[in-house]
């Protein structure tokens, strides 16, 4: 039906706990509505034309009747609530197994390993912010040479060092080879974080983060699609969650900024397929930061850049605006939640929307993008012959 499909994710903004959020420690979870709520209520105009009140009630973002979208919700089937399981589901990849977690550590076993790779033992080796630990340990860091390890409640084994003891290039051969000893360990992701300064409160992390994952453990959708000649297109961190496999063009970002000029770029130069960006400050920016002010400003934001997209697309372009977690700012702890995710999914040549409910799993999208393309729904429940209906 589509000959073009965007899809946009908006890194951690869940709309409310999942039923088995209390098992995560997210029962209070709502990102959304609690950012919006926090800073007395937001104008989303174009949001709300395509019908994000419709879905969870939000202060300043009202239900309409007509809204220019389907809309609905949908729940994390996988176990996990990191942004790899999320995308990966969101592909098709419902996972029964979570990655391995170490929110006090890594033990003495893997910190010897990587010791073993590096020739000395790391500074930190705890859960920690990105920023937090810069501020604590970067300036011994600058007097040691000793790269910072540390870890959140993600299977995340992040790897700091200032570009002038590491250089980039070189911190990223490190975690390649960090990410190839681990493996059977079931860390999902080795990330570089590289950053500058002179001391702790001027130090920065740079642009130049890079992640190295785990192979998904079937085809996804990316890979189905590019099998059979379909253009695919990942913009922003869809490189790294998915090791760059099934992505005819891979397009890295900073920032949301960047990311929505790429989006609009990517629409002149690409007619057919799949485009999915993903819109990283909403978690990486201010969610692990619990800056409710600045995920509320980065909402009104890529609210206002919508006016720029939505004329844009043609009558066979389909838009979906959805999320892979939650990660709310106003909750106990830095970290991601276990959440419904937004769905909100247009055509300029739908001329009726409707309530698409709670969808079971994230695969509902892929089950419905593979429909779409002539492709066999493996995962998920398929909801495109309800937006014809």
């Amino acid at each position: 039906m589509y000959k073009r499909v965007v899809v946009i994710v908006l890194d951690g903004v869940g709309v409310g706990a999942l039923p088995d959020a209390a098992a995560y420690g997210d029962e209070d979870a709502a990102t959304l509505q609690h950012v919006v709520a926090g800073v007395g209520g937001i104008p989303l105009p174009q949001l709300e034309r395509l019908g994000l009140g419709n879905i969870v009630p939000l202060v300043g973002v009202a239900p309409v009747q007509r809204p220019l979208a389907s809309w609905g919700k949908m729940a994390e089937q996988s176990a996990g609530k990191d942004s790899v399981t999320g995308h990966w589901e969101l592909t098709g990849i419902i996972l029964q197994r979570s990655f391995a977690t170490y929110p006090a550590g890594f033990p003495v076993e893997i910190v010897d390993l990587f010791t073993s790779i590096t020739g000395v033992r790391p500074l930190g080796n705890i859960a920690a912010s990105g920023t937090d630990i810069l501020r604590d340990l970067g300036e011994e860091h600058l007097r040691s040479k000793r790269p910072i390890v540390y870890t959140s409640t993600d299977s995340v084994f992040q790897i700091a060092a200032h570009e002038d003891i590491i250089p980039p290039a070189q911190l990223y051969e490190l975690c390649r080879a960090t990410f190839d000893a681990l493996r059977p360990y079931n860390i999902c992701r080795v990330i570089a974080r590289p950053f500058r300064g002179e001391s702790s409160a001027t130090f920065y992390r740079t642009s130049g983060r890079h992640d190295f994952s785990c192979l998904p453990p079937d085809d996804t959708l990316f890979d189905r699609l590019h099998k059979k000649g379909i253009p695919t297109c990942g913009i922003g961190k869809i490189g790294d969650l998915f090791a760059d496999r099934g992505l005819a063009q891979s397009i890295p970002t900073s920032d949301n900024r960047m990311g929505m000029t790429k989006i609009l770029a990517a629409l002149d130069h690409i007619s057919t397929g799949l485009i999915m960006a993903n819109l990283v400050d909403f978690d990486m920016v201010y969610g692990h930061r619990l800056d409710v002010a600045g995920f509320a400003a980065a909402l009104v934001e890529v609210d206002g850049w919508l006016a720029q997209l939505l004329p844009r697309l043609e009558a066979d372009d389909l838009l979906v605006i959805t999320a892979d977690h939650g990660c709310d700012p106003t909750t106990p702890g830095t970290d991601h939640t276990r959440e419904y995710v937004p769905l909100l999914v247009y055509s300029p040549a739908l001329s009726k929307t409707k309530d698409l409910g709670i969808r079971d799993s994230f695969a509902d999208l892929a089950a419905t993008l593979a429909e779409n393309f002539g492709l066999e729904c493996r995962t998920g429940r398929s909801f495109l012959a309800t937006l014809g209906a």
